[in-house]
């Protein structure tokens, strides 16, 4: 059938410490390969309650039990509790996975501080966010990243074309439904955008009956008798906690649908770019999310 890629992206602390070798350790009982993408610098998760009073975030913040999956602590990050550094706090974690055999990439440098500002700020803000993940990758793995996936799929122009500067060949930066060579200005940038096709967990649950019980059985509709590869995201947070059982439904379901699992670098090599498609940089909603990201026009 068709590849199921993984991508992870890991936002907290507590999800890199906790979640991430859950993860890996899933995983590696369905030979499933994934890449993870790491939030690297002060966990400020804290910070997004802010977010209360924007449209829609209220009812997925009900559907979802966020203080379920992040915990207490984690929300008073940034608030009542300093924001801990997780590329300092969390090396062993990181070089563990990475050690044991997963792609690895930058997810970013503050999650909340990126996700609730990119899209409005000046280059040399999204620069110098972006040059702290990318020193701090170094860092930790000894090597540059290869691939980036935007916290909260929000880029900004500035944002793409670092993607370029960096040398990246592919990245996971917003939502669609192919991959495709993105065009900022009129301009064609030099790397594939891989988009995430299938709906995430937090979207659908608590949404026209779906629940914990079968939300699985929801997301595995998308992919039954589907030729197409698929690029699903995950979080460490809650796949890797408490949805952790919904997971390995899914990687059971896939598995028996016929799909193989992929990185995101695997999947990039089997592409030609002289197929794709071009599409401009966009935004736009995507159903049971709240506020605007990134999307594939068309």
């Amino acid at each position: 059938m068709a590849r199921i890629v993984l991508k992870i992206d890991v936002d907290t602390l507590r999800g890199t410490r906790e979640g991430v070798p859950n993860l890996g350790r899933l995983l590696d009982k369905y030979s499933a390969r994934a890449t993870f993408l790491f939030s690297l610098g002060p966990d400020h998760t804290g910070w997004a309650l802010r977010r209360v009073f924007r449209p829609g975030f209220l009812k997925k913040v009900s559907r979802t039990s966020v203080v379920e999956h992040y915990g207490i602590k984690t929300l008073m990050y940034g608030v009542l509790l300093p924001g801990p550094d997780i590329g300092r706090q969390a090396v062993s974690e990181m070089r563990a996975i990475h050690e044991a055999g997963f792609e690895c990439g930058i997810h970013t440098w503050d999650h909340v501080y990126w996700q609730d500002n990119v899209r409005a700020r000046d280059r040399a803000w999204t620069v110098a966010q972006m040059q702290q993940s990318h020193a701090r990758f170094i860092e930790i793995f000894g090597a540059p990243p290869v691939t980036h996936g935007a916290a909260g799929w929000q880029m900004n122009g500035y944002a793409f074309e670092q993607i370029d500067a960096w040398g990246m060949r592919y990245a996971s930066d917003g939502r669609g439904h192919t991959p495709y060579i993105p065009v900022l200005d009129g301009r064609t940038l030099d790397h594939i955008q891989m988009p995430t096709t299938l709906p995430t967990l937090d979207e659908v649950l608590g949404v026209d009956g779906v629940d914990v019980s079968n939300v699985a059985a929801h997301v595995l509709r998308h992919t039954m008798n589907n030729p197409h590869d698929q690029v699903f995201t995950l979080h460490a947070e809650l796949e890797g906690q408490k949805l952790a059982p919904v997971f390995e439904q899914l990687l059971a379901g896939w598995r028996a649908q016929g799909h193989s699992f992929a990185t995101m670098g695997d999947y990039h090599a089997t592409l030609d770019r002289a197929t794709l498609p071009s599409y401009p940089v966009t935004w736009g909603e995507i159903p049971g999310r709240a506020g605007e990201l990134i999307v594939q026009a068309g």
